[in-house]
């Protein structure tokens, strides 16, 4: 007997609801997939995360909405009550939307909503988004993988949840042509010495970029025994840190226009 994936979309459940997980994308709202839209028109009720777009969130206009998000140093609603609220809303609706910032399906704790839908028995369908990383390389015109310079990309975190074991984020980073931290610009410095001592080197380019796809988007360009400066940039929306060769000729062309760690 061979193994077998079910395309969740074809998942049964024994309630009648069903929940969709909806990438919302970076930020801006016309970056939405055409389905995600479609589903959002048809949303009876729409829990979101708190970096969606007010005009994303308008596009369910028929549907109760519900703020549930997230935000690092700030009062959020437990995952657990997320989850029970996902389930006893598909026993009253038949469209459900679960809109998250970004892909599901990257550090949108998405599997933990999905493993309590499939044990409430809920049918659930996952609409993909554009993650952050792909906006911000579409806007520095940085391709994350170049031929002959960088054929391998790493999206990682260092950020870990309480009682949840270390992870060797830095030693993937450090082994990646090209690495990409989310949530990380808190962390700056700690970042920085973690993969000065896996052996990247502190000459390493790196680009920081604030609201990527959106009007008040930033980035800077600086090495990585710089990167602690970070916190002196006053950050206040998401930020990325992009590291890797691919960034050189940016950084040469920041240093020679005396531009490096100044807005772009």
């Amino acid at each position: 007997m061979t193994g077998r994936v079910t395309p969740v979309s074809a998942i049964a459940g024994t309630i009648a609801g069903k929940v969709f997980l909806v990438g919302a994308g970076p930020g801006a709202p016309d970056l939405l997939t055409l389905r995600a839209v479609r589903v959002l028109e048809r949303a009876e009720v729409v829990f979101y995360d708190a970096l969606v777009h007010p005009e994303t969130i308008a596009i369910a206009a028929g549907a109760e909405r519900i703020a549930v998000g997230k935000r690092c140093g700030k009062h959020s609603t437990a995952q657990r009550f997320i989850n029970k609220r996902l389930v006893d809303a598909a026993r009253k609706h038949h469209v459900v939307v679960r809109l998250k910032g970004g892909d599901p399906m990257l550090f949108g704790r998405a599997q933990e909503e999905i493993a309590a839908l499939r044990a409430a028995g809920v049918a659930y369908e996952v609409v993909p988004g554009v993650t952050a990383a792909l906006a911000a390389s579409a806007e520095l015109g940085i391709s994350l993988t170049q031929r002959g310079l960088a054929r391998s990309v790493a999206f990682l975190t260092p950020r870990v949840g309480e009682g949840e074991k270390p992870n060797a984020w830095a030693r993937t980073a450090a082994s990646s042509d090209t690495a990409v931290i989310y949530m990380g610009a808190g962390q700056a410095a700690m970042i920085a010495d973690a993969l000065l001592a896996q052996g990247v080197p502190g000459a390493m380019p790196v680009m920081v970029v604030e609201n990527a796809s959106l009007p008040g988007r930033r980035h800077y360009t600086l090495v990585l025994r710089d990167l602690p400066r970070v916190a002196d940039l006053g950050l206040t929306g998401p930020a990325l840190i992009m590291i890797g060769e691919v960034y050189a000729e940016a950084l040469a062309e920041a240093d020679a226009a005396s531009q490096r760690l100044r807005y772009a």
